[in-house]
């Protein structure tokens, strides 16, 4: 009988000490032998249905964010989703931001220049929701330093005040369960905790699209694709397709098997095994006499001051990240409470 361990173990072998998710997750067995052998089709003449990929990959996030799979969309960035929702805010309209949030989650709206981006410590957000706020967006997780969103009072006080909400869920999606259809947009992508591939990222929209317009809509967005190859696409997709970049086709197929793991795993015994590697990180930390930035209930430990180390440990052999200065470690379903005291023995005096 297959365990958590077991799957895990048959998937993932890193040669080193891995705590690095949050910049990009690793790849399971079953992907990158996909991957391989759709490279081997095309290089063979004979490509591989790789756009089966994309709709299965599709369905697999769709059960993971709780929503219909007509409802997501697939593509490539956060960057380019973020940039769609700007597009569809009217002249003046005031966007609630987290400061210091994910540049791709922020960026768009500020180069708009005709909107008003007011940007509030994390914590508050929820507290600065007002009459005239026209969407709130935030990270569920902050890259920088794990720390997670308060969803459910963000959500609250967007409703209260008639706002939409728009969610980014990249440091969040595969360890945190997700119910997207609390919010109005929810993007992701699916390099980081989904351990898939670069080159995937989805985005959930309402059932009414959310007054979102298909601005970069090619022949994918086609409510029949092969017939939308040529000329203006007369028919756009019924569904979230409508807003699908062109696929990076490979990525996709490796994707599709990334997703059917975190599935079988179930994203709840993944956040149980995360959060404990985390929790015996902190602890640890605090007997070195190191305090890490609060951020109860994330795999994301940020420490300040020891962001310097990171080039060391790198040639010990232990992956963490410098982010402004802080070390930052995550802990993911491949982790170890072997990996939590190596980390810890090599930041000893």
């Amino acid at each position: 009988m297959e365990t958590f361990e077991s799957l895990v173990r048959a998937e993932f072998a890193p040669k080193n000490t891995y705590l690095n998710t949050a910049s990009t997750g690793l790849l399971p067995v079953r992907a990158v032998e996909a991957m391989r052998t759709a490279v081997a089709s095309v290089a063979a003449g004979r490509p591989a249905d790789m756009f089966a990929d994309v709709e299965a990959a599709r369905a697999s996030f769709a059960r993971l964010a709780g929503v219909p799979a007509a409802r997501v969309a697939a593509g490539a960035s956060v960057a380019v989703y973020s940039g769609l929702i700007a597009a569809a805010l009217p002249a003046g309209a005031e966007v609630l931001t987290a400061e210091a949030d994910f540049s791709s989650v922020v960026n768009p709206f500020h180069v708009r220049g005709d909107l008003k981006v007011r940007a509030v410590p994390l914590e508050r957000l929820a507290e600065s929701v007002r009459p005239g706020t026209a969407l709130v967006a935030v990270s569920a997780a902050q890259s920088a330093d794990g720390r997670v969103a308060d969803l459910a009072a963000i959500r609250e006080a967007a409703r209260t005040h008639g706002a939409r909400t728009y969610v980014d869920a990249s440091q969040a999606a595969g360890w945190l369960p997700l119910t997207a259809d609390a919010y109005d947009y929810v993007s992701s992508v699916a390099f980081k905790w989904l351990v898939c591939p670069r080159g995937v990222a989805f985005l959930v929209v309402p059932e009414d699209f959310g007054g979102l317009t298909a601005l970069f809509a090619g022949w994918v967005a086609g409510e029949a694709p092969w017939d939308s190859c040529y000329g203006p696409v007369e028919e756009l997709a019924h569904s979230a397709r409508r807003f699908d970049e062109s696929p990076s086709l490979f990525s996709y197929a490796g994707a599709r098997h990334s997703l059917e793991l975190l599935e079988q795993l179930g994203v709840e015994r993944v956040r149980t095994h995360d959060l404990g590697l985390a929790d015996r990180f902190r602890a640890g930390l605090r007997e070195l006499g190191h305090e890490p930035v609060p951020a109860p209930g994330s795999p994301i430990v940020s420490v300040p001051g020891l962001g310097r180390l990171q080039p060391e440990l790198s040639e010990a052999g232990v992956e963490v990240s410098d982010r402004a200065g802080n070390l930052r470690a995550a802990f993911h379903l491949y982790n170890t409470p072997a990996d939590v005291d190596r980390l810890l023995d090599a930041l000893r005096p």
